[in-house]
């Protein structure tokens, strides 16, 4: 069991380190993000101050808990972003995906090893110059009520993000082009997930749903949790009692990606090989 895990940390930081360098080769496009994130949350800045004007507080948040929550859901996206559903997508169509096949390597931790090299490198050139940004120019000073709880809640959202993605990408194996598909659960995913607006601005009949879905453990979860407060659906849950339902959940879908993957790969004809 050892060896075992010492095999897979010596996979992570082999693949993670050649993931690094090659993206750091392209790591002009990670500066479109100094003006993305940032004319996002001006924009925010903007809505809500109209929003707030003759409201002190909405949905339980005052205006400066709500530019907070936008300015924490800015940076932490650099940090739990994902591609892998894109590229195992690619791999399937294009017939790569039987190399894969052939290795003595699960793909799947191949795929997690290569984000975790991504988001380093966005952390150095996406997260920092962001955060300091929002600090200097909006002032805007994001850090975490409680480092350990905000720290693992953000692990496990990654892991999240990561599962949910690439069980998207396996649809592959039945439709082949996903184009379309992901760009709708994206857009659904980023939506339930309290990216655009916080899920205690959604219908009361409708957050009870919404605690039970995968979704908010990417972005909602760890943004509250950074913030030092849990509420949605009526219930107030202390930061220890969330981040263990964001663990079971996480597990959770680690199994239904197992479940997906053990139907889909049967499902493998190396088509374009």
């Amino acid at each position: 069991m050892i060896s075992a895990l010492r095999r897979w940390i010596s996979i992570l930081r082999a693949v993670a380190f050649a993931t690094y360098k090659e993206w750091s080769a392209y790591r002009s496009h990670m500066l479109l993000s100094l003006f993305v994130g940032p004319a996002f949350f001006l924009a925010q800045t903007f809505i809500w101050k109209a929003v707030y004007t003759g409201h002190p507080t909405v949905a339980g948040f005052d205006l400066h808990s709500m530019l907070l929550y936008y300015g924490v859901s800015t940076v932490l996206y650099y940090l739990t972003m994902d591609f892998a559903d894109w590229n195992l997508q690619m791999h399937i169509r294009t017939g790569s995906f039987l190399t894969f096949l052939l290795r003595p390597l699960s793909h799947r931790w191949y795929a997690f090893s290569q984000k975790v090299g991504h988001r380093v490198l966005g952390f150095f050139f996406e997260f920092l110059p962001v955060w300091f940004l929002l600090a200097l120019a909006f002032g805007v000073v994001l850090l975490p009520a409680h480092w350990g709880w905000a720290l693992l809640s953000l692990a496990l959202g990654f892991v999240m993000m990561f599962l949910l993605n690439y069980t998207v990408g396996m649809l592959a194996f039945w439709l082949v082009r996903t184009d379309g598909i992901r760009q709708l659960f994206a857009l659904l995913r980023d939506l339930l997930a309290g990216t655009f607006v916080p899920l205690t601005l959604f219908p009361s009949a409708l957050q009870p749903l919404l605690f039970f879905l995968p979704f908010q453990f990417t972005t909602y979860v760890p943004v509250r949790v950074f913030l030092g407060r849990y509420e949605l659906a009526g219930r107030t849950l202390a930061l220890p009692v969330i981040v263990g339902i964001q663990a079971a959940a996480v597990l959770l879908m680690a199994l239904v990606c197992e479940l997906v993957w053990r139907r889909g790969v049967r499902r493998f004809t190396g088509a374009g090989a």
